[in-house]
């Protein structure tokens, strides 16, 4: 894709002005902060109409994790420290591996903390955060302007070696853009004229969560409402570890604190020895048998 020229990137709904909020600087506080929420009203709304888009790419996504692949998350600036933290929220909630789910920033790690924000605009680096791309893997860019060099070299790299491409962007669907799926809610210009980390940047962390989400729930890490597949690295994801135990167990604390230990702290493992009234080794077969998935092994058994 082309740079677009100074005139065409003036004209991206994203760098228009907002005609609620001139004069906010001759504003009092109260209004200021009431004026900022009830803009970001408006990105929940944004983000519900385009859930088709949504689902396609929430399927996208467990596709990918379900064959064995993996899903990469990559922006620039805040949409590329939105990729980070994405990414960073998989492993002890989802239990996933850095193969699984994994993120770049242009710039690099340091640009987490300090703005780089040049960087994005070196396509070359977009290529070679693709570089270790594989077919069957799901490759997610986020850019509120959706014209970022470094967000759609990366795409085009990623969708050329075969995986699924999917853009996330404030500005509907860019000309050339290299995304099988582009996900893009209308959010509106912001409070401050072109300050994609105010709306765009709230529209895009609830993309990406319901990308996680939904297709973490796809591929059976998800019981119920429960998060069967948490990593216990902390004494409160302990805890959370055995009430989810003790409810889907239907067992009482104390016993689900037990199998909780005797299962290494896998919920899914200790739920199915609660269940099924079995060993650890015996919980670790039958899940195994179900693919992993928690509903399977106990309906299989029932």
């Amino acid at each position: 894709m082309a740079l677009l020229s100074p005139r065409a990137y003036a004209r991206l709904p994203t760098e228009q002005p907002n005609p609620r909020t001139r004069g906010i600087d001759r504003r009092s506080t109260l209004d200021v902060v009431r004026l900022i929420n009830e803009e970001d009203r408006r990105v929940a709304l944004a983000v519900g109409r385009v859930a088709r888009e949504l689902a396609r790419g929430v399927d996208a996504v467990a596709a990918a994790l379900a064959g064995g692949g993996g899903v990469l998350f990559l922006g620039a600036g805040t949409s590329g420290r939105l990729a980070v933290l994405e990414a960073a929220e998989c492993p002890p909630t989802f239990n996933t591996t850095p193969r699984q789910v994994r993120a770049v920033i242009a710039g690099g790690r340091r640009s987490v903390f300090r703005a780089k924000e040049g960087a994005e605009d070196d396509p070359a680096l977009g290529r070679k955060a693709a570089a270790a791309v594989r077919r069957g893997d799901a490759v997610v860019g986020i850019a509120a302007s959706g014209v970022t060099p470094f967000v759609n070299a990366a795409l085009a790299e990623a969708r050329r070696r075969g995986a699924s491409t999917i853009l996330v962007t404030s500005n509907g669907r860019p000309r050339g853009a290299a995304a099988d799926i582009v996900i893009a809610p209308d959010v509106g210009p912001e409070v401050v004229t072109g300050s994609t980390r105010l709306k765009s940047g709230t529209a895009a962390k609830l993309v990406l969560n319901a990308l996680t989400t939904g297709a973490m729930i796809r591929v059976g890490k998800v019981h119920d409402h429960w998060m069967v597949d948490l990593k216990p690295t902390s004494r409160k994801l302990r805890l959370r570890g055995e009430r989810i135990t003790a409810d889907l167990g239907r067992v009482p604390p104390a016993r689900a604190r037990s199998l909780f230990r005797a299962a290494d702290g896998s919920v899914k493992t200790a739920v199915v020895m609660a269940r099924l009234r079995v060993d650890a080794p015996a919980a670790r077969r039958a899940l195994a048998r179900a693919g992993g998935v928690l509903r399977r092994a106990l309906e299989s058994a029932a």
